[in-house]
């Protein structure tokens, strides 16, 4: 029986028969005496759990302010391997968390688990270092507009965001006031984007959390979308460019890219295929090729683009302006 069924049984016990020995303990458990006293010095300690020792009946107890209501002990219901998975899935999520927002509100819960499985200060900050994520090219988001985005969302209220659109040419791009309804939050490549209709443009819209230079919460309602409508116009298209109609693109690796590419997921749709001379072709749908232009560029040299003709003119220009360059 290991840590966490000990802790399930000796609430149980606790629960259905209100006051239970110390000698009622052992014999269920099948524990040494110095176990079962360290398990309950854990259950109080770590986890807040109101046991108290009844000097009249000779037992265990929860205490008074618990009496007639029912208590649980947070993460009991999780054994060692699914506890490990949980602290290593919070320091992922950590990683994603650059603002400390979901950090600060999650870390009560991430110490009880932590807790569960006996860890003290120094062990839990070698778990801490046991998981990496390594982010290039992050844009950070100030913490204030980013819960204030997430709020919207939650309550389902509008929001009006003074929002500079980046300009192609370098220039530091036009500002302008936004009227939104969130309808959700998108973490693509280390940068947070807001999905939301914009009742200017009357439409669905994507908006890079980054450009926002100021965020303001309004009682209004937020316009409903069903997440179907979502899908169709915003996740059409290759990475994050969105809206209007999709092209596809035909690609093929080289033999030796193929043994890496094909294992990857470019989009949800794509269509791919093996070719007799151990090349890989697929194919992708997008609507801006500013992105999948900048992806296949990563594989010069080892990718053909076979379709459509614009796009292949468009990468050669690429390929040549790199080599001007060099």
């Amino acid at each position: 029986m290991d840590r966490t069924e000990r802790f399930y049984k000796i609430e149980m016990l606790i629960r259905s028969r209100e006051c239970v020995s110390f000698a009622t303990l052992l014999e269920t458990l099948e524990v040494s005496p110095a176990t079962l006293k360290r398990d309950l010095q854990y259950l109080r300690e770590r986890m807040d759990a109101p046991i108290e020792y009844d000097a009249m009946a000779n037992g265990y107890r929860f205490g008074q302010q618990w009496k007639g209501q029912r208590h649980e002990l947070p993460g009991v219901w999780f054994n060692e391997k699914e506890l490990h998975a949980l602290l290593t899935m919070n320091q992922l999520m950590s990683s994603l968390d650059e603002n400390g927002i979901l950090t600060r509100h999650l870390q009560p819960m991430m110490d009880k688990l932590s807790g569960m499985l006996g860890s003290d200060e120094a062990e839990s900050r070698e778990l801490t270092r046991r998981v990496k994520l390594i982010s290039t090219a992050r844009r950070r988001v100030p913490s204030e507009h980013f819960e204030t985005v997430g709020s919207a969302l939650v309550k389902r209220q509008r929001l009006r965001l003074h929002y500079r659109k980046r300009a192609r040419n370098g220039s530091a791009g036009s500002l302008s006031e936004r009227l939104l309804s969130p309808q959700r939050l998108v973490h693509y490549r280390n940068t947070w984007y807001l999905d939301a209709w914009c009742h200017q443009s009357e439409g669905l819209r994507r908006f890079a959390l980054d450009a926002v230079e100021q965020a303001e919460l309004l009682n209004e309602k937020a316009k409903p979308v069903a997440v179907k409508q979502l899908e169709a116009e915003l996740d059409q298209g290759y990475g994050i460019f969105a809206g209007g109609q999709a092209q596809w693109a035909t690609l093929v690796f080289s033999a030796e890219a193929a043994q890496w590419v094909s294992r990857e997921e470019w989009h949800a749709s794509q269509r791919s295929e093996w070719l007799d001379d151990g090349r890989w072709q697929l194919e992708v749908p997008f609507v801006d090729a500013t992105e999948l232009l900048m992806d296949l560029l990563r594989h010069a040299g080892e990718v053909q683009v076979l379709a459509p003709a614009a796009l292949r003119r468009a990468y050669q220009q690429k390929l040549e302006k790199a080599l001007a360059q060099a």
